[in-house]
């Protein structure tokens, strides 16, 4: 069996640029509250109705990426650096944030959950603007002519959204588990961590835009 090494390659930075943006670990945390309540069957249901819904955002902003560019003539250096500079604020108010876990978990319960899996918990709290400027930075590619590079790097980046919204659901669906195994200071070092991933990211998204912007 023959592997395609740049393929794969692709996939691996296709998954490690949407992960921090994601967060799926630190997002668990936070969208728990409005889980709370549910068995583990019920969490699980939950966890891939939105796991779903984060599927479609990414798969449709990766079809149709490109076009809005065109569209609006924005060039990718714009995209990498508005986007950057978006992750950024993201992760800085992750980062400076003084709400505890045991704070958000007090938030009062919806009355239909189902109303809320795909807005606000898989839009914007899990796919964000920033995952989505990420999705249009990886869809984008500069050889419009090369019809089969084209072709790989939009199926090695669905297959990365397939892997990333995989991650979503198992650790939406185990929340509860990741919780009590981590404890109340676990929890808050997780989400400062994953804080500071996602500022990083950003700030290498933004940096690689200016870079581009410099040279032109």
């Amino acid at each position: 069996m023959h592997f395609d090494l740049p393929f794969l390659h692709l996939i691996f930075i296709g998954f490690l640029s949407l992960f921090p943006a994601v967060n799926p670990v630190g997002s668990a945390f936070i969208i728990d509250p409005l889980l709370g309540g549910l068995g583990f069957p019920e969490r699980k249901r939950a966890a891939k109705k939105i796991a779903f819904y984060c599927f479609t955002i990414c798969a449709v902003s990766a079809l149709i990426g490109s076009w809005i560019l065109k569209l609006f003539g924005i060039s990718i250096p714009i995209v990498q650096l508005a986007g950057g500079i978006m992750i950024c604020r993201m992760g800085w108010q992750l980062l400076t944030t003084d709400d505890d876990v045991k704070g958000k978990k007090e938030t009062a319960q919806p009355a239909s959950r189902d109303n809320i899996l795909f807005y606000p918990v898989a839009f914007p709290m899990t796919t964000g603007a920033g995952t989505i400027s990420v999705i249009l930075t990886l869809s984008a590619h500069e050889d419009e002519n090369d019809l089969l590079a084209h072709v790989m790097n939009l199926g090695a980046l669905f297959l990365a959204i397939l892997l990333i919204c995989l991650v979503i659901y198992i650790c939406y669906a185990n929340t509860l588990a990741l919780s009590s195994a981590s404890g109340p200071r676990g929890e808050q070092i997780v989400n400062r961590i994953s804080a500071f991933l996602v500022f990083c990211i950003g700030m290498q998204i933004a940096w690689s835009g200016i870079k581009t912007l410099l040279k032109a």
